[in-house]
């Protein structure tokens, strides 16, 4: 490859499309109790308890409260884009797997192959950050009766997705080395002589 720079930026683009390929299984977002989920589970046992329970009933009930209240804030499960994001996930994964073909197809061909693939690659590794920036900032929300129950917090998976879509988009705008015209013996020989009067048939 007449480019050494072209090799170099496909692989960072295929390690980066592994990433991403990887992240999607991972943990993106940790699930929590917030304080209004805390209250309202509270609330609900209290109900039970006011309604069908007894006297040993309403005291374990007591004790649970008590332990259950300091849960705001803390997780207590884990899921991935795999889980959490039907759709997006999919996409991850086809745009992962673009990502390594293209950058193994250019590595295998010519230099010229390898240029000719910088915009695809550019043009997934950006489609790829977009959604996983999209799906850090907007978190999705749990459905239902869960709305405003639940919280969630981002975890490694989104940050690995995010370096891996950045990698993709790096390996692709890696700027090219410029091509320079190697000076010829009989040229460099001409330079010299001029400076130093010297010629090799002197």
């Amino acid at each position: 490859m007449g480019d050494s720079r072209a090799g170099y930026r496909l692989v960072v683009a295929a390690v980066g499309a592994v990433l991403l390929a990887v992240a999607v299984f991972l943990p993106w977002y940790g699930v929590s109790f917030t304080a209004h989920g805390i209250a309202f589970v509270q609330q609900a046992g209290d109900q039970a308890a006011a309604q069908y329970g007894n006297a040993a009933l309403k005291s374990t009930l007591g004790t649970f409260h008590a332990n259950i209240a300091g849960l705001a804030g803390h997780e207590f499960v884990a899921v991935s884009a795999h889980q959490a994001l039907k759709q997006i996930n999919v996409v991850l994964l086809i745009v992962a797997g673009l990502g390594i073909v293209i950058a193994l197809v250019g590595l295998a061909g010519p230099a010229s192959s390898a240029d000719a693939n910088r915009g695809p690659l550019a043009l997934l590794g950006a489609l790829a950050a977009a959604l996983v920036l999209f799906r850090m900032l907007v978190t999705p929300s749990p459905g239902g009766d869960a709305q405003g129950l639940l919280a969630l917090s981002l975890r490694e998976g989104a940050w690995l997705a995010l370096l891996g879509a950045l990698a993709i988009v790096a390996g692709a705008v890696w700027p090219r080395r410029r091509e320079g015209r190697e000076p010829s013996q009989a040229e460099l020989e001409s330079i010299w002589s001029g400076l130093s009067g010297w010629t090799p048939e002197a």
